[in-house]
């Protein structure tokens, strides 16, 4: 049964630091992308940031371009990819997502077809 499941989130004071974690297993998720979305009170979940299957290409949102790195590792048994954010605002507030794709060698928009995470909350006090 594939599984995501986050870790790491919490509440911060403004200009503090997270780093959120996601487990996937199940299956490989090696040659897959995987990516962050969030979701604040009232809103649409958006995305947040994906980082391709080798990991050497990155993508984010314009609202966390220099703040939010985003990392995985890619063991034998399961991948784990990271969220780190820096610099966290209050509008950083949310349940953050994590996702992966069903399919392999794809970076197209991540779709309710994909794998989903429960999400994890962060919240950023100022």
């Amino acid at each position: 049964q594939v599984q995501l499941v986050e870790s790491g989130g919490g509440l911060v004071q403004a200009g503090g630091s997270l780093r959120l974690s996601c487990a996937a297993s199940g299956r490989s998720f090696r040659d897959t992308a995987m990516g962050w979305f969030r979701q604040a009170p009232g809103k649409e979940r958006v995305f947040v940031g994906a980082i391709a299957w080798s990991g050497t290409s990155t993508y984010y949102a314009d609202s966390v371009k220099g703040r939010f790195t985003i990392a995985r590792d890619n063991a034998k048994t399961k991948s784990t990819v990271y969220l780190q954010m820096s610099s966290l605002k209050p509008e950083d507030t949310a349940v953050y997502y994590c996702a992966a794709k069903r399919n392999p060698y794809t970076v197209a928009q991540f779709t309710t077809n994909d794998y989903w995470g429960q999400g994890t909350q962060v919240t950023v006090s100022s």
